[in-house]
């Protein structure tokens, strides 16, 4: 009887995964589906560490923008004691001629010890690598235009798993209200039951009434597990929506109610065509693509030579010490020198290079079969989300039907029962499938709602549909 309704309320709520109980919170904050999504995409911390990792592309993008000009670039100390000189009291050279009197020699002594300093300037500018520095900045373009996309994939990822808590939680309130009207029957029936019982009628028995006594325990345990997987659902939403906020989130939608969608009107390929343009797959597989094609020409150019200018300057100083002005002669402890010119560099081991061309053509071409079956992958997706979509849609409309069955089958046997027309156990009969009809129903209008939603996410398009307020609940 009304014990089987109820054990199909418990049952539906159970399949709510499981989660950490709900904690008691101050303040009680209303979200409509569209805000828990757009909440839960600004607060997901499974979007900022894709986000950072993105932010690493684009730093190592500019990075390698950077390299086009002074590539190589540095300034180079060094610190040291070296001898001062030790001139001779006759000495009658000036201190740019001493290398001229071969009487003057380094004081090692530790006196006379002076401290050494250097410092070189080096910049090489490259002018020709046959593809090598465009070559490695197509790369890391097209690498973070990659991490870009993979963003947009978490994004419908999160969106996808807010919507569906929203809609457990809905559930879990639907089936709490159905509780609470299935006590209300419960407690009529047995006043009834009763009633029938004092005046002596012969329609019922003493063990209706046991019957319904169990019924009444069996519910007080189900109404437990009904509050509590309510409560789990409400956690996980929380989760989602408000991970660190010391406020509890609450529902806005009074009861569960088909997304407005009307799938009959749309057709597969229109959703797969939005897959082709929005799914981020095809976005990344499409920069993983080109730079492995940058790649490639990086290895390649190692083929040929590379032309660079470089020119460094250094200058050395040591107290106690003086410049000689000759070309020929000079102090390692004092003076300044600069260098200047074009230099060629080859690899000769072409060998090596061919087995790097060689595997950087076979990532390239590795790249381009993962598109290729993401295509066709994504399709089936879609079409998979598509069908089930419509069969959760065909499933809910004959469930209201039912539904609608059920209440007049339950309208008419109160009111027989009120005239006392009517059997009492028809009156217990139509209340149990009432119960059981909209129970089901309320479970049909979930799965239907999640397939809406998984049906956009596998189009792309979710997180657009939500910015631009297309999920409005009725």
């Amino acid at each position: 009887m009304i014990l089987l309704a109820v054990a199909l309320v418990g049952g539906a709520v159970s399949a709510i995964p499981a989660g950490a109980q709900s904690q008691t919170a101050p303040d009680t904050t209303t979200v409509s589906l569209q805000d828990a999504i757009m909440q839960a995409l600004q607060t997901s911390p499974d979007i900022k560490v894709r986000a950072a990792q993105r932010n690493r592309a684009a730093a190592r993008y500019q990075e390698a923008r950077a390299s086009r000009f002074a590539t190589n670039f540095t300034l180079s100390t060094a610190h040291s004691i070296a001898p001062s000189l030790d001139i001779p009291d006759n000495n009658t050279r000036p201190t740019s001629e001493l290398y001229l009197n071969p009487d003057v020699e380094n004081d090692w002594q530790i006196g006379s010890l002076r401290p050494f300093n250097r410092v070189e300037a080096v910049v090489q500018q490259p002018l020709l690598t046959w593809g090598e520095l465009s070559g490695t900045i197509d790369a890391a373009r097209h690498g973070a235009e990659a991490e870009d996309a993979r963003v947009q994939g978490q994004r419908l990822e999160v969106a996808m798993r807010a919507g569906e808590l929203y809609q457990n939680m809905l559930l879990a309130n639907a089936l709490r209200d159905l509780t609470d009207e299935a006590e209300s029957l419960l407690r009529q029936a047995r006043n009834e039951v009763e009633t029938l019982l004092d005046e002596g009628s012969t329609e019922v028995s003493q063990a209706d009434l046991f019957k319904l006594d169990l019924s009444q325990d069996e519910f007080e345990r189900r109404r437990t597990e009904v509050r509590e997987r309510q409560a789990t659902a409400r956690a996980a939403l929380q989760a989602q929506v408000m991970p660190n906020a010391n406020t509890a989130v609450a529902v806005e939608a009074e009861t569960l109610r088909p997304l407005p969608m009307n799938l009959l009107g749309d057709s597969l390929a229109m959703y797969q065509a939005d897959a082709r343009r929005h799914r981020p797959e095809f976005e990344q597989a499409t920069a993983g693509l080109a730079a492995r094609e940058a790649l490639v020409e990086v290895a390649r150019s190692d083929y040929y030579p590379k032309l660079a200018l470089q020119a460094s300057y250094g200058i050395s100083a040591t107290p106690g010490r003086y410049r000689q002005e000759n070309a020929f002669i000079g102090d390692s402890y004092r003076g300044q020198s600069t260098r200047t010119g074009f230099g060629i560099q080859q690899n000769l081991n072409f060998f090596q290079t061919r087995a790097r061309v060689e595997q950087a053509e076979a990532q390239r071409a590795e790249v381009a079969y993962q598109r290729e079956a993401a295509e066709t992958l994504i399709a089936v997706e879609v079409e998979e989300a598509y069908r089930t979509a419509r069969i959760a849609q065909q499933r809910m409309q004959s469930l209201d039907e039912s539904v609608r069955t059920t209440r007049e089958w339950l309208r008419t046997e109160q009111i027989n029962f009120d005239l006392d027309l009517g059997d009492p156990q028809d009156l217990v009969d139509a209340v149990q499938a009432n119960l059981e009809t909209r129970a089901s129903y309320y479970e049909a209008v979930q799965r239907y709602n999640v397939a809406v939603l998984r049906l956009l996410r596998t189009a792309g398009t979710l997180p657009q549909e939500v910015e631009r307020g297309m999920l409005i609940e009725p």
